[in-house]
């Protein structure tokens, strides 16, 4: 009787597809780019955009937010309100011009945008726009 060494296609198949999966699993869980990054910084920024927004109207009182370096600012915060956060969560992020964003009393504001980028300001770098027409929230669009 002759006796078979090695392994059959099949199991050899079933290994092969068992590390392709587990190999996938393991790129997409440890995936975060820059443009990742962005996207969620633009997330945030329009959540704090709006709670800056709906202190305006709950005060009475305009709040205004500009960029600064390494973060942003915002005036107008009431003394009782706790306080919003001023920096990025990534330090290459950065708001591109200086133009401050007013943020109400009034339920309808004028159309605004902010344009934030990752890295230098050279045409290689991702960026993108959070806006509204002064009805809507603040989203989050990608620059064309």
């Amino acid at each position: 009787m002759k006796l078979r060494r090695g392994f059959t296609l099949i199991e050899v198949m079933v290994v092969v597809a068992i590390v392709a999966i587990a190999t996938a699993g393991v790129s997409l869980a440890l995936r975060d780019t820059g443009a990742d990054r962005l996207a969620r910084e633009g997330e945030r920024l329009a959540a704090l955009l709006e709670s800056a927004r709906a202190l305006s109207r709950a005060s009475g009182a305009p709040i205004i937010w500009h960029p600064a370096p390494g973060g942003f600012v915002w005036e107008g915060l009431p003394a009782t309100a706790e306080p919003l956060p001023t920096r990025w969560l990534d330090a290459g992020t950065a708001a591109v011009g200086h133009a401050p964003v007013a943020l109400g009393p009034d339920p309808v504001i004028g159309p605004q945008a902010i344009v934030i980028q990752r890295g230098d300001v050279s045409a290689s770098a991702s960026s993108l726009t959070l806006a509204t027409d002064g009805l809507r929230p603040f989203a989050v669009a990608p620059n064309p």
